[in-house]
């Protein structure tokens, strides 16, 4: 990147610099960036980067190869190659997406929360099922290790659809009315679900009993205390 300025105007020259040739293996390329500054310091932008109207969610693959971005209008996902830099495909969805998750290391396995209550599953191929929670869901936690789906929203319940059984299993029954968000620890695989009320609950996935609570807002301001 080349920085001009011309009147007390800065002009970003994003294209100047050295560019490898497209024909370079993945290796060499490799080679080239470890030896070469000017290469290291080069910035590649992916191509048609951009949202038509509102971007509500981005998530990163694990391998670190794919970019997806949810937003709207329309409702709509669209996968980012970071190796071609480019734009993989798109797909248009039925309703706005709340959140989703990627449960594999590429592309090939995501599931949506749509704000009409419908939880879609997608494979490399496209759309691959559709089901629906009993309340409006907020926020959503995929358990690895026991291959649950935690979600949550306008209830006290946390729902959870293990996809091994392909089934809902018996919810999680919280203390409060509503949940906003939730996640998982990566450590301890502790599951913890943010309450309207301003508490944080952690549930032992294991034994699907709550091991603690912590209360984040003033207990003053809580509804029916003084």
């Amino acid at each position: 990147m080349q920085i001009s300025n011309i009147n007390d105007v800065k002009i970003y020259n994003l294209s100047y610099g050295k560019s490898l040739p497209e024909w370079l293996s993945d290796r060499k390329k490799r080679q080239l960036q470890k030896k070469d500054v000017d290469i290291q310091r080069r910035i590649e932008l992916i191509q048609d980067f951009e949202m038509p109207t509102v971007c509500s969610s981005i998530k990163v693959s694990r391998d670190g190869q794919f970019i997806l971005a949810a937003g709207t209008y329309k409702p709509r996902v669209r996968c980012y190659d970071t190796y071609q830099l480019s734009l993989k495909f798109e797909r248009c969805l039925d309703s706005d997406v709340v959140a989703f998750e990627i449960l594999s290391d590429d592309y090939s396995k995501l599931v949506f929360l749509n704000c009409d209550r419908h939880v879609e599953f997608h494979a490399q191929h496209g759309h691959y099922y559709k089901t629906r929670i009993p309340k409006f869901g907020r926020d959503f936690s995929y358990h690895y290790a026991s291959c649950d789906l935690y979600f949550v929203g306008m209830s006290s319940e946390v729902y959870r659809l293990n996809l091994e059984q392909g089934r809902f299993l018996n919810s999680l029954q919280t203390d409060a009315v509503e949940n906003n968000v939730c996640d998982i620890n990566g450590v301890h695989n502790l599951f913890a679900t943010g309450t309207s009320e301003g508490r944080v609950e952690c549930w032992d996935p294991r034994v699907r009993n709550r091991v603690g609570m912590l209360d984040c807002a003033l207990s003053s301001l809580t509804e029916g205390t003084v």
